[in-house]
């Protein structure tokens, strides 16, 4: 059957008659050798056979995970997710710097780059000594200080010490056990009894803003006529 297959093959292509005559006898030495090879002939394929496809067994139907009610659908939440994935939490993504941020305020200290510095806590006495050290400027007309562009009223890490004079010192530098107060705010207005210095700038702001008014004229009047009479 092959060899006839392959011979109207070859007369339909336009072949020679030698041509022709040759390739059919490959064909048929072919096909003597395959049927030699198989000679029951299992392995050639009839017209008749015809292949049956093997029958379904469909088994049980999947349900909907929607239903319809009033032409709404609704989903069962509890068929999309099974118990196992409901159990697991859902991961929060957070922002990075906030994140930094919130972690550097939660540390205790500085860190070891910066000696275990610890956190700053800011009480009543701390904020009013921190405040003064803002103003020093005032405190001393004959000092000069650096101008602190820092808005924040107290750093974020700082450690409080006491300086201890050395022996040298004990009668140049050193501030006598009298005279030494709990904190800089008291030991400023100790000091303004002997001086006298912030009263007395007082008076010259106030001299100054009355210039030119009123009362500025009647003391001056009085100042002229030597005071006020008593009678």
């Amino acid at each position: 059957m092959a060899a006839l297959a392959a011979e109207g093959v070859l007369e339909s292509d336009g072949w020679d008659q030698d041509e022709l005559s040759e390739m059919k006898g490959l064909l048929q030495r072919a096909e003597r050798r395959m049927r030699k090879l198989d000679p029951a002939g299992k392995h050639t394929m009839k017209a008749t056979n015809s292949y049956r496809l093997p029958k379904l067994i469909p088994g049980p139907i999947a349900q909907p995970y929607t239903t319809s009610n009033d032409g709404i659908a609704r989903a069962d939440r509890t068929r999309l997710v099974n118990d196992k994935d409901r159990q697991i939490t859902a991961r929060q993504v957070e922002d990075l710097v906030k994140v930094k941020e919130r972690t550097k305020k939660e540390l205790p200290t500085a860190g070891p780059g910066w000696f275990d510095m610890p956190r700053t806590r800011l009480s009543s006495e701390l904020k009013s000594d921190m405040k003064l050290l803002k103003l020093r400027n005032v405190l001393d007309p004959h000092r000069h200080y650096r101008s602190d562009n820092i808005r924040a009223l107290a750093p974020e890490f700082s450690q409080i010490g006491q300086i201890i004079e050395g022996p040298t010192e004990y009668y140049s530098s050193r501030l006598p056990n009298k005279e030494r107060k709990r904190t800089l705010v008291g030991e400023i207005l100790a000091n303004e009894k002997y001086t006298g210095r912030f009263k007395k700038k007082y008076n010259e702001i106030q001299a100054s803003k009355t210039s030119g008014k009123r009362a500025y004229y009647k003391k001056l009047k009085e100042k002229r006529s030597g005071g006020i009479r008593k009678l």
